[in-house]
């Protein structure tokens, strides 16, 4: 095994581990803003190993999903937010 692909699998399994966590925030938060901060952390990490995933086995392919997600993780993080702070998403 090559140094790439030892890092890689080290990358992929502490990424994993914290998806496992942040979905445990997400199902046992207190409040809500921690629900949406694990989610945040959720859709971060998801995205990162994609790109991970990607690097691993030289596809582009995954370049684009995680895209994908980092889009539509930021534009739910944005609702969210607004959500949290007046009750209401469209004014």
């Amino acid at each position: 095994m090559s140094l790439l692909s030892i890092a890689t699998l080290f990358a992929s399994a502490c990424f994993c581990i914290a998806m496992l966590l942040a979905m445990l925030r997400v199902l046992r938060g207190p409040a809500a803003q921690d629900r949406v901060l694990a989610l945040d952390t959720l859709y971060i990490n998801a995205m990162l190993l994609l790109l991970v995933l990607s690097i691993r086995f030289a596809n582009t392919l995954y370049f684009e999903a995680a895209l994908f997600i980092a889009l539509l993780g930021f534009v739910s993080s944005v609702a969210m937010a607004k959500f949290l702070l007046r009750g209401e998403v469209i004014e």
